[in-house]
C-alpha cells in the first residue's frame, strides 16, 4: 500500500498538461446527485470573473462531494469569507481541482485541519499537507457540501486549475455529465460614442435598441435604422442558458464583424486571477451601477489587460465616415459551440463641418491611464497611480458641508460611474479632531442611500489616509463604539447540558471586526465565524472540555479601531 502510494504520488508530479486540453474526459462529477449548474464558469460579477462552476446541492448541505480525478490534497483552507471551508487537489494532467463553500471535510481530514487550528489558535487557517498525507482515487468521498463562507445559499463551489500557474481554466471544456443544447439569448444592442465627435441618430449619447428575433437568429426591429458618425462601438446584453437549470449564465465566446471581417473576439477559455478585476472595463461599469444591468463591450479599452481577447482590430473600434452601409454582425456561443447571432446594417455618416462640437467643461481635470495624477483641494489630496484608470479620464470634484456627525467636510470624488483597476490614494483633512481620538478617526464612504463603509485608515501629518477602490462620496468619521456582543439567552449559570453547541452573535457597526480570542476554562477554544451571519459557533467537543461540570467562557472581540468588548459567563455542560 505505501508502495502504490509513493507511485502515484512520483506520477503527480509529471505534468502533461495542455491549454486545449486532449482528454476531455479525466475528470467526473464532483457530486453524486444529478448535475446541475447555477453559475459557470466567466460568469459576470462586480469586480471579478466567476473562477469556476456553481453546482446546485438541491438546497441543502450535506451532500457527498468526491474527487473528480485521483490525485492528492495540497492545500485545506478555512476562512469566514471567500470559499469557506475549501480543498484543493492535484491530479497526474497537470491540472488541479478545487471544492469551495463546503460544510466539513471527511473525518479524517477534519480531525487534521481541527488540530491545527488548535496549535495555532486561529479559526482561519491554510494549510499544505505532505503529498502522501491524503491521496484520494477518483469517485472517494472527500467532503460534504455547505454553505460556508462568502456563499449566498447552499452550493458546491467547483474549479479547475492549472497546477502549474493556479490559472482557472473553463471546467466546462471538459466532458463530465454538463448538458447544453440551447442557443444563447441577445436582448439589447448598445451603440457608444468613443468621443464627443461621434453622432449615434444625430446625437452624442449611449444609444440602447431593443433586440427581435431567437432561437439562435437576431435582428434590429426594422423602424430602429442606424446611422453612425464618427468613431464608435458596440456592446450587447445576453446571457446564456444550460440544460435543466433557470439560471442566466454568461456566454462562451463574443465575435464582432463588420463587413465580414473579424474585428473583436472574446473567448473564456481560462483567465489569471491577476487579470480578474479587468471585468470592470469589459462591462459597461456605469450601466451596471445605474440599472444592475450587464452589458458587454465588444471594444477594448486602452489599460484593459485582459488575455481572453483575440483578433482585436483598433480595438474593436470603427470609423463610420465613409458614407456606405456597413454590414455588422455579433456573434455568440456558449462552451457546446451552440451559436446565436445578431445582424443589422448601419449607414455611416461622414462628419459634418457645420455641427458645432459640444463644448467642453473648463472644470474637469485630464488623468491619463498610464500616469501617475494627482489632485489637490482645501482639505483634499488625491493621488492615482499610474494603471487604475482603464481609460483617460475627465476628472470632476466638489465637496458639501458634513453633518454634525461629521468631522469633515462630504468630498464628491468624481463619481461612483466609473470604475478603477488598482486603489488609488485619499487624504482628507479632519476639521475637527476630538482631544486624544485621532486614532478612533477613518475615513468612510457613503453610498447614495447613506449607507457607510469603512476605510482601513491612518493619521499621517494631519490628514486621514486610505486606500479606496472606487470613487464616490467620502468624508472624516470616528470609531470609539465598541463591538457588541450577543449571547443569544446564555447567560451565566446557564445549564446547556445536552446542548451540541454554543452561538454567539457579534457585529460592529462600523470599522468592522478585526479579530475575537475566545477561551473555555481558561484554554483557546475554537469558535468558527460564519461571518455573513455575524456568529460564532462553538461545537462542544468532549475530547477538549469535561462533560457535567462548570465551564467557564470569556470572549473578547475587538475592531478595526481597536475598541474592545469583553463576555465572562460560566455555564454547565
Amino acid at each position: 500500500m505505501f508502495l502504490s502510494r509513493l507511485i502515484l504520488i512520483s506520477l503527480l508530479f509529471i505534468n502533461t498538461l495542455n491549454d486545449d486540453p486532449k482528454d476531455k474526459f479525466i475528470f467526473i462529477s464532483p457530486v453524486k446527485i444529478p448535475l446541475a449548474l447555477s453559475a459557470n464558469f466567466g460568469e459576470l460579477r462586480i469586480d471579478h470573473f466567476h473562477s469556476g462552476l456553481d453546482i446546485k446541492t438541491q438546497g441543502v448541505t450535506g451532500k457527498e462531494v468526491v474527487a473528480a480525478a485521483s490525485g492528492y490534497v495540497y492545500r485545506i483552507s478555512v476562512s469566514p469569507g471567500g470559499f469557506g471551508n475549501a480543498l484543493y487537489l492535484k491530479h497526474p494532467s497537470g491540472y488541479s481541482t478545487v471544492y469551495g463553500h463546503l460544510d466539513r471535510f471527511v473525518p479524517a481530514i477534519e480531525e487534521y485541519i481541527k488540530n491545527y487550528q488548535y496549535e495555532k489558535k486561529s479559526f482561519t487557517v491554510t494549510i499544505f499537507p505532505p503529498a502522501e498525507k491524503f491521496v484520494v482515487n477518483q469517485g472517494d468521498i472527500i467532503a460534504f457540501s455547505g454553505n460556508s463562507g462568502g456563499s449566498a445559499g447552499p452550493h458546491l463551489h467547483y474549479e479547475i486549475r492549472n497546477s502549474d500557474t493556479e490559472t482557472p481554466v473553463n471546467p466546462l471544456l471538459f466532458e463530465f455529465g454538463t448538458g447544453d443544447d440551447i442557443e444563447p439569448v441577445i436582448e439589447k444592442l448598445v451603440i457608444y460614442p468613443v468621443n464627443r465627435h461621434t453622432l449615434i441618430n444625430d446625437q452624442n449619447k449611449v444609444t440602447k435598441i431593443g433586440i427581435s428575433g431567437g432561437h439562435g437568429n437576431y435582428f434590429v426591429p426594422s423602424e430602429n435604422e442606424i446611422r453612425i458618425s464618427g468613431l464608435a462601438g458596440f456592446g450587447i446584453k445576453s446571457y446564456d442558458l444550460l440544460n435543466d437549470s433557470y439560471n442566466k449564465c454568461a456566454v462562451y465566446s463574443i465575435e464582432l464583424k463588420i463587413d465580414s471581417v473579424t474585428r473583436f473576439k472574446y473567448v473564456m477559455d481560462k483567465f489569471p486571477f491577476s487579470q480578474s478585476r479587468y471585468i470592470n472595463s469589459h462591462i459597461d461599469y456605469e450601466t451596471y451601477m445605474r440599472e444592475n444591468t450587464y452589458i458587454e463591450k465588444t471594444f477594448v479599452l486602452p489599460n484593459d489587460k485582459l488575455s481572453v481577447y483575440q483578433d482585436v482590430i483598433d480595438n474593436g473600434i470603427f470609423n463610420f465616415s465613409d458614407n456606405k452601409t456597413h454590414h455588422v454582425e455579433i456573434i455568440l456561443a456558449d462552451v457546446k459551440n451552440n451559436k446565436s447571432s445578431l445582424d443589422f446594417n448601419v449607414i455611416s455618416k461622414s462628419p459634418s463641418s457645420s455641427l458645432a462640437s459640444p463644448p467642453e467643461d473648463k472644470s474637469l481635470i485630464i488623468m491619463p491611464f498610464d500616469r501617475t495624477s494627482r489632485f489637490r483641494a482645501q482639505n483634499i489630496t488625491i493621488t492615482v497611480p499610474a494603471g487604475a484608470l482603464y481609460d483617460t479620464l475627465f476628472f470632476s470634484y466638489k465637496k458639501d458641508s458634513g453633518t454634525s456627525q461629521m468631522l469633515s467636510d462630504v468630498h464628491y470624488v468624481h463619481n461612483k460611474y466609473t470604475p478603477v483597476q488598482k486603489a488609488y490614494s485619499l487624504s482628507i483633512k479632519p476639521t475637527i479632531i476630538p482631544p486624544g481620538k485621532e486614532s478612533k478617526l477613518l475615513i468612510v464612504q457613503l453610498s447614495d442611500d447613506f449607507k457607510k463603509s469603512a476605510l482601513p485608515s491612518t493619521m499621517i501629518n494631519g490628514f486621514v489616509t486610505a486606500e479606496a477602490l472606487s470613487f464616490g462620496m467620502f468624508y472624516v468619521g470616528i470609531d470609539t463604539v465598541a463591538p457588541v456582543i450577543s449571547a443569544n439567552g446564555l447567560l451565566p449559570g446557564s445549564n446547556i447540558t445536552g446542548k451540541s453547541q454554543l452561538r454567539i452573535k457579534i457585529t460592529d457597526d462600523l470599522s468592522g471586526i478585526k479579530d475575537y480570542e475566545p477561551s473555555i476554562d481558561g484554554k483557546w477554544a475554537l469558535f468558527e465565524y460564519d461571518q455573513k451571519n455575524d456568529v460564532l459557533v462553538y461545537k462542544f467537543d468532549p475530547k477538549r472540555i469535561t462533560q457535567g461540570t462548570v465551564h467557564s467562557l470569556i470572549l473578547k472581540v475587538t475592531d478595526n479601531k481597536d475598541n474592545q468588548s469583553f463576555y465572562n459567563c460560566d455555564f454547565t455542560w
